[in-house]
This record gives C-alpha cells, sequence and structure tokens, in this order.
C-alpha cells in the first residue's frame, strides 16, 4: 500500500497567526513509518518528496506516475536513502545490495526499478526517502556507513556536541540537487544547531528518531524575529521552507536525518542569526 499527501507552500506572513493546530498540520508529519506500506509527503517546497518505505511480508516500490506526469517515478528526479531500522536489501534494476541501519543509497535520475526489502518481518527494515527533480544523470552509489568519517562538532558546554555524518554531499557523491545527512548528538547534549541560520537558497526536512517514548524534541521554525515551535515524538518529520531557521532542542540525546535541495548544494552555505536577533 502507497500513500502520498500533498503540503503546500507558505510564505512567512500566512503562519503569523497560525494556531498550533494549523501549524502542525501544515509543517509536522507525525506518521513516518507504516509496517508494510509506503508513506511519503510531497511539499511544494522545491518539490521534494521524503517519507518512510517500510516493507514487511512483501517487497516495496514507489509507484508515481499521473501525480508527477512522467511514466514512472525517477524518469525526472534523484533520490535518497538511509536506513534506520533493521536489515534489509535494496534492489536497483535487478542488483541487490543489503542495507543495514544507517547504510545509505544515492539513486540518480532514470533508474526505473527500485525495489526495497526486509531481512526480518519483525524486525522491518526503515528505509527514510528523500526525492528532488534531477536535471542530470549521476551514477548510483552505495553509501555505506562504515565509510564515513564523521564530522566532529559542538562542545559539552554549549549542549550541542554532535557527529554529522555526510551521505549525499559533495564530498561523497555527485547529485543534481539533493543532500541528505545523519546526525547523532552525544550523551549529554541536547541542541541541534544554535546559534541557528536559515538557508534562503534551499529548504530542508528533518527527521527525528533514535528518541524513547518519554522523550521530545521541541523544532523552532519560523522567521528569525519571530519564532514559532513543533513539539515533536519520535520518528517524526517536519518541512522547514528555505526562510525559517531550523533548530532545535530535546529532553535527551537523539538522531535526525537532515535532507536539503534547492539552488546551493555547498553544505556551508548559510545565513547565521545572532543570539541578539531571535524573538
Amino acid at each position: 500500500m502507497q500513500h502520498m499527501e500533498t503540503r503546500y507552500t507558505h510564505s512567512p506572513e500566512d503562519i503569523r497567526h497560525y494556531s498550533t493546530e494549523q501549524l502542525r498540520k501544515e509543517f509536522l508529519v507525525e506518521k513516518v513509518f507504516v509496517p508494510g506500506e509506503i508513506s511519503l509527503t510531497y511539499t511544494h517546497n522545491d518539490r521534494m518528496i521524503f517519507g518512510g518505505v517500510t516493507p514487511t511480508t512483501e517487497p516495496l516500490s514507489i509507484v508515481l506516475t499521473k501525480e508527477l506526469g512522467v511514466s514512472y517515478f525517477l524518469e525526472r528526479r534523484e533520490l535518497g536513502v538511509i536506513n534506520i531500522g533493521g536489515p534489509g536489501s535494496i534492489i536497483i534494476e535487478g542488483k541487490e545490495e543489503s542495507m543495514k541501519k544507517q547504510d545509505g543509497y544515492y539513486i540518480g535520475k532514470e533508474t526505473k526499478d527500485v525495489i526495497f526489502k526486509s531481512a526480518d518481518p519483525a524486525d522491518p527494515a526503515k528505509f527514510y526517502v528523500s526525492s528532488t527533480p534531477a536535471h542530470h544523470k549521476y551514477p548510483n552509489v552505495k553509501i555505506s556507513i562504515d565509510q564515513i568519517k564523521p564530522m566532529e562538532t559542538g562542545e559539552a558546554l554549549t549542549l550541542n556536541k554532535r557527529k554529522i555524518y555526510q551521505y549525499i554531499h559533495p564530498n561523497v557523491c555527485e547529485s543534481c540537487q539533493l543532500q541528505m545527512g545523519y546526525t547523532v548528538l552525544e550523551p549529554g547534549s541536547s541542541w541541534n544547531t544554535m546559534p541557528c541560520h536559515t538557508h534562503e537558497r534551499r529548504m530542508e526536512a528533518y527527521l527525528y528518531f533514535d528518541m524513547r517514548k518519554d522523550t521530545k524534541v521541541i523544532h523552532l521554525m519560523g522567521k528569525p524575529d519571530e519564532t514559532k515551535h513543533l513539539v515533536m515524538g519520535n520518528e517524526q518529520a517536519a518541512i522547514s521552507p528555505s526562510w525559517s531557521i531550523h533548530s532545535g532542542v530535546g529532553t535527551s540525546n537523539y538522531t535526525f536525518i537532515w535532507a536539503m535541495c534547492g539552488e546551493n548544494i555547498t553544505y556551508d552555505d548559510m545565513d547565521f542569526v545572532a543570539m541578539d536577533d531571535l524573538k
């Protein structure tokens, strides 16, 4: 079974008077992984499609044609994948590759057949996927967690000591506009990035996970001088428009996947916000 929800874009002026319920309806994805199903969100912010593929007893394949005006899903798109669940595999045009937890994959434009499988239905793989429009075909690349040297940043004093694993990034593989990575906060740290920033040239989506049931993340969004927030639980995602800050703090340490797309693929292309300018 496959489900895709469409979310449209908003100006900062639109959300000024939103209630908590309205804000959550427009920017929060509460259910990303559904056993045996494909659950996707199509945001008109740079036309990113993201969500969860959770195969159990049967393999799953994303089928989007009429919705995108194409004859197959990746005819004019590229796809990033990171497995955050049990062991599984991806079959790409007949070639099967194993995918343990934290393994990733870049799948280029014009790839017709992509099938997702779990090794054990009782402990299914959870493939988090992110897809963006593409103008050029780049090679498919498996990105094993064992081959990534994380970037260590932050410090315990400011509660943001963390490791950043860059998956779909110019240092690792070529892509048209998609970037994707995996950030792990160390025990005792809770801020994912502060001071915060925006990047007017690209939007972003966040998936928070590896959280206990009794923990939460406060995801900060909105214009720097008029901030809003979403209270989020395990395996929930947030849409972050280009004009919005995207920072967060948890009641404990956590992990998140960031996926970005837009006009610039330079990771550090950020417009930092001074702490005194936050309101």
